[in-house]
C-alpha cells in the first residue's frame, strides 16, 4: 500500500516506513517525518521493553532522515492545550521529563532539537514559520480541539517570536476523520456549544440516524480556527489520510482497542 498523494510522499526504507510533506520538503532547513507501519510503537513508558522498543524505533526513523535520536524532545501528552517553549536539552534524548508534563505542544527556534509528538487517531500539527524560522509540533485530540490548542500555538508563536501567521505553514498528519469519529450526545453537545460561532457547524457535526450518534469533522474545525488567526488557506497542508481507514499502516485507537500502539511525528530545524 502506498499512501502518497498530492500533499505527502510515502517512503519505504529498509528498516522503517514514513510520510513526508511535499511542502515542507521545499525548505532544506527543516527536517520532518511521520512514522508508518504496524511494527513500530513510539510509546515511551519509563521502564521495560516498551521504552526500549520506542527508542529503537526512534533511532530507525531518525537514521532514515539523517538525524540523531539523542536530540529528541518529547512531552507527556495529556489532552491539554498546554504549549511550551523548548530552549535547551536537559537529557539526551529528552523524553517524558517533568518539565513537559501535561504538555501537548512544543515550540522552538533552536536548531537540532527534534520535537516529537505521538498519536493513534488524534491530530498532530506541524507548524513552520518560513520567515522567523520557528517550528511547533502539536498534539490535538478532540479535547485539544475543544480547548483550541491550535489557536494557542499560533498565539504563542506570535507572542514569543513575533511570528506573522501569514508566514506559517501548518501540516496535518494522518488522524481519525469525520468518516470514523463517531461520538455520543455528550461530546456532540460540547462541540455545538463551543463552536456555535462557526456558521458551518451544522454540516461539521452530522447525525447518524437511526443509531443516535454523531460524526464530527475536527479537521475542518481546526482549519477554520487557524484561518481566523491569519493562517492562509493555501498554507494549511492536509495529509488527507484517515488513521482508521488506513489501519494497516497507521496506528489507531479506534481500530486496535486498548492495546493500541503509537505513531510519531518528528520536526526539527537544521
Amino acid at each position: 500500500m502506498d499512501l502518497s498523494n498530492e500533499n505527502v510522499i510515502h517512503i519505504k526504507n529498509r528498516e522503517i516506513e514514513y510520510l513526508q510533506f511535499r511542502r515542507l520538503l521545499e525548505y532544506p532547513e527543516v527536517m520532518h517525518a511521520y512514522s508508518l507501519g504496524m511494527n513500530t510503537n513510539f510509546r515511551t513508558a519509563k521502564s521495560g521493553n516498551e521504552y526500549e522498543k520506542a527508542i529503537e524505533d526512534y533511532k530507525k526513523l531518525c537514521n532514515a532522515i539523517g538525524l540523531n535520536y539523542k536530540n529528541i524532545v518529547k512531552p507527556v501528552q495529556c489532552h491539554t492545550n498546554e504549549v511550551k517553549i523548548v530552549d535547551e536539552l536537559f537529557e539526551r534524548p529528552d523524553i517524558g521529563m517533568q518539565r513537559y508534563a501535561r504538555t501537548d505542544g512544543l515550540i522552538t527556534n533552536k536548531k537540532d532539537m527534534i520535537l516529537s509528538t505521538t498519536n493513534a487517531d488524534c491530530i498532530l500539527f506541524l507548524f513552520y514559520d518560513t520567515v522567523k524560522k520557528v517550528i511547533a509540533n502539536v498534539h490535538s485530540g478532540w479535547r485539544g480541539t475543544l480547548t483550541r490548542i491550535s489557536v494557542k500555538t499560533i498565539e504563542k508563536m506570535k507572542q514569543q517570536y513575533n511570528c506573522n501567521p501569514e508566514d506559517i505553514i501548518v501540516c496535518i498528519c494522518p488522524s481519525i476523520r469525520k468518516c470514523h469519529f463517531e461520538v455520543e450526545i455528550d461530546v456532540k453537545d460540547l462541540f455545538e456549544k463551543e463552536f456555535q460561532d462557526i456558521k458551518e457547524i451544522n454540516s461539521i457535526i452530522e447525525e447518524k440516524v437511526p443509531n443516535k450518534k454523531w460524526h464530527i469533522d475536527t479537521i475542518e474545525i481546526n482549519k477554520i480556527l487557524m484561518q481566523r488567526e491569519g493562517i492562509k488557506e493555501e498554507n494549511i497542508i492536509d495529509s488527507k489520510i484517515c488513521s482508521v481507514c488506513n489501519k494497516e499502516l497507521v496506528h489507531s485507537y479506534r481500530a486496535e482497542g486498548k492495546s493500541f500502539a503509537l505513531n510519531t511525528a518528528l520536526l526539527t530545524l537544521k
